[in-house]
């Protein structure tokens, strides 16, 4: 019994003092990202990148729309018509439902 209790008490200890030297850990990382995010050559870049995405942005939709016209397209080319399904099925089965 003895043994838990120190077995606890030794947990506790542990998870507090990790838990100080994590808060200050964590907040040291917390300002070198901050101080990186906020250094100006890595804002111009950002800004870079925002003109860019900017101006690729129509380019990219059109080329998403026109591939997801071919993909219905070819989707709804491709599926026979329920009244055909049902006379190819034999009489006693019934027809596959869409």
């Amino acid at each position: 019994m003895k043994g838990k209790i120190l077995l606890v008490v030794g947990l506790g200890v542990g998870y507090v003092l990790g838990t100080r030297a994590g808060r200050e850990r964590y907040n040291e990382i917390v300002r070198t990202a901050q101080k990186f995010w906020n250094d100006p050559r890595v804002q111009k870049q950002v800004n870079n990148a925002e003109g860019f995405v900017k101006d690729k942005a129509p380019d990219v939709a059109e080329f998403i729309s026109d591939n997801a016209k071919k993909v219905v397209s070819q989707v709804s080319g491709s599926k026979k018509p329920a009244a055909t399904r049902a006379a190819r099925t034999s009489p006693g089965t019934p027809a596959a439902k869409s």
